[in-house]
């Protein structure tokens, strides 16, 4: 599993961007993650799924609700990473009003919360492999704090405890 200090993994996920007004699509768009984490404090937080109902009830909302503070502490972007395709990530961005606040990524195969070893198999549950429920502070393609929740948990990965990190300035 990556530790603190580690360097995040290369991976491309996927981000479904819409053109406002207008409603035509220009995403999906690859996102290299070491490329869009180069020199920036990227707010990173990842869930089982789109639409389940901690993820849409609890975890997305406080992100957004705490955009402006995570910026006034020094984090350059929020990153959203589910096992899900563009689209779902997209279509949940629109429901959750992520606006301009939070990236909505899609780790379509999995391929980044496996090279985290962050992975969480739901296949008894029909949901398959997923991402285990975290979040992490990366400075610069770094990461700089964990949060890993236990099974069934949302205690360590919310909003207000990876902000609290931000503004200790870890």
């Amino acid at each position: 599993m990556i530790q603190m200090g580690d360097k995040i993994p290369a991976a491309t996920l996927m981000e479904y961007i819409e053109v406002e007004g207008n409603g035509c699509s220009v995403g999906p768009n690859p996102v290299d993650v070491l490329a869009a984490s180069a020199g920036k404090t990227i707010a990173v937080f990842a869930l089982p799924g789109a639409y389940t109902p901690t993820c849409s009830a609890k975890h997305v909302p406080g992100f957004v609700e705490q955009a402006e503070a995570f910026k006034a502490a020094g984090v350059d972007e929020i990153w959203c990473l589910s096992v899900n395709d563009a689209f779902v990530m997209g279509a949940w961005a629109r429901d959750q009003q992520t606006g301009d606040k939070v990236r909505m990524l899609a780790d379509g195969s999995a391929d980044f919360a496996k090279a985290t070893g962050l992975t969480l198999d739901l296949t008894t549950r029909g949901m398959g492999l997923r991402s285990n429920r975290y979040s992490m502070l990366v400075k610069d393609g770094v990461v700089k704090t964990l949060n890993v929740e236990g099974p069934g948990k949302f205690e360590v990965s919310d909003a207000a405890t990876l902000l609290a990190q931000a503004q200790a300035g870890v």
